[in-house]
């Protein structure tokens, strides 16, 4: 009897450049092991020089694809591309990206990219100067073009003293764009919003009321850096305004750290401007501290009083500022109960003509069932009169309904 189809496990190749954050790959081997998947490294040469073959055997506990003569009555150069479900390349270095882009076949890595029939990921890593040359960003750009995910390197420590943007994405995260893409494994990669310029904020702002107090909520972010993920995979450049957030962002996205709703609003009118799409996912609090006090506000016999000031409305602020213009298409969320005047769909129907964005996202967070769950269900509103109703599905899975709604609006 025939197996499962289903029960096979996800086939990854983990290609490896030579590049000084090789080391990291290691623990882009472990995530994705232990998330169930088939992993077959192919190191570079200039790879091994960093790290040994035998530390991709042991942790991937499969012999290493170094060339195309070993083993070659299997013709590894061909299959391995053929039968992969995804394969992603930790770090991409310069080098490789220009011979990606160029269809160079001088390795068995660059032979495992021509053959490729599934969705391919570069995580780039290279000096601030390499990956700004004009060279690279076009190359990177042809490469976009053709379908490949290529995640915009992360900021911070290069090689020696060096700090800027061309460090390799946190392995973890790199893990999450591969499972994100095997997700929809079966399914051809949409790409229906590459080269849009999205901008998604997530998390929870917080109000302070001396400087070691604050009101805030209880947002994880999970389902804002979601929209972002999944955006990026299929093919935005995508800016994250990140409040507090119990998650990592993801791979790829430029992140913009805020507090505060004022914060959060002075960042969202500055990112809103070019944007195709803006999507307010954030929990921003409605209200803010009066006055906030110098010191800390010592406990005494009597109860303290806080009076409040009401917060700007960012979404129907970025509405306005959009008046007429045809972008960007604006997406909010609404988190809602039911009460004695209407239930959640009443409320979040008068919210949608309230606020004038073009699609509502509306969750009933009664009883906790929202907050920090890995799943949610949703109804998308839009200014039409269209509600579409969203079953309980994974976030990744909310988040590609609202791009679908985003998509269909759009066209």
């Amino acid at each position: 009897m025939d197996a499962d189809p289903s029960d096979r496990r996800s086939r990854v190749v983990l290609g490896v450049a030579g590049g000084i954050a090789a080391y990291k790959a290691a623990e882009v081997l472990r995530g994705l092991t232990e998330s169930g998947s088939d992993v077959t490294v192919v190191p570079t040469a200039s790879a091994l020089n960093f790290v040994g073959a035998a530390t991709w055997a042991a942790l991937s506990g499969k012999p290493v694809a170094t060339d195309v003569w070993t083993s070659a009555d299997r013709v590894p150069h061909v299959r391995l591309g053929q039968e992969a479900d995804c394969i992603v390349v930790a770090p991409a270095t310069a080098d490789l990206l220009a011979r990606a882009t160029h269809g160079l076949a001088d390795d068995l890595l660059t032979n495992v990219l021509l053959t490729a029939r599934c969705p391919v990921i570069l995580a780039p890593a290279m000096h601030t100067e390499m990956w700004q040359h004009p060279a690279t960003q076009r190359n990177v750009d042809l490469l976009r073009e053709r379908g490949v995910i290529v995640l915009e390197p992360a900021v911070g420590r290069l090689t020696g003293a060096d700090t800027g943007p061309g460090r390799l994405p946190d392995p973890v995260q790199i893990v999450a764009a591969v499972r994100d893409v095997l997700r929809r494994q079966g399914q051809p990669l949409v790409r229906d919003l590459a080269g849009l310029k999205v901008v998604v904020s997530a998390g929870g702002t917080r109000e302070r009321w001396d400087p070691v107090r604050f009101i805030g909520n209880v947002s994880s972010g999970l389902q804002g850096v979601e929209l972002a993920r999944t955006a990026i995979t299929r093919g935005a450049h995508v800016t994250l305004v990140a409040a507090h957030m119990d998650v990592a962002p993801p791979a790829g996205a430029t992140v913009v750290g805020v507090s505060s709703a004022e914060d959060l609003r002075a960042a969202m009118h500055a990112e809103a401007v070019g944007a195709d799409i803006v999507v307010m996912a954030a929990a921003v609090a409605d209200f803010r501290p009066a006055v906030v006090a110098d010191a800390k506000v010592k406990k005494g016999s009597s109860e303290p009083i806080l009076p409040l000031a009401q917060n700007a409305d960012v979404l129907h602020e970025l509405v306005e500022t959009r008046g007429s213009a045809a972008k960007p298409v604006i997406v909010g969320f609404a988190a809602e109960t039911g009460d004695a005047d209407g239930d959640v769909l009443h409320h979040a129907q008068e919210k949608l003509a309230r606020k004038g964005c073009d699609l509502l996202v509306v969750n009933d967070v009664s009883e906790g069932r929202v907050f920090g769950r890995p799943d949610n269900e949703v109804v998308i509103l839009s200014r039409g009169g269209l509600a579409v109703e969203v079953p309980r599905s994974g976030k990744a899975d909310i988040a590609d309904a609202v791009w679908d709604a985003v998509v269909r609006l759009r066209s």
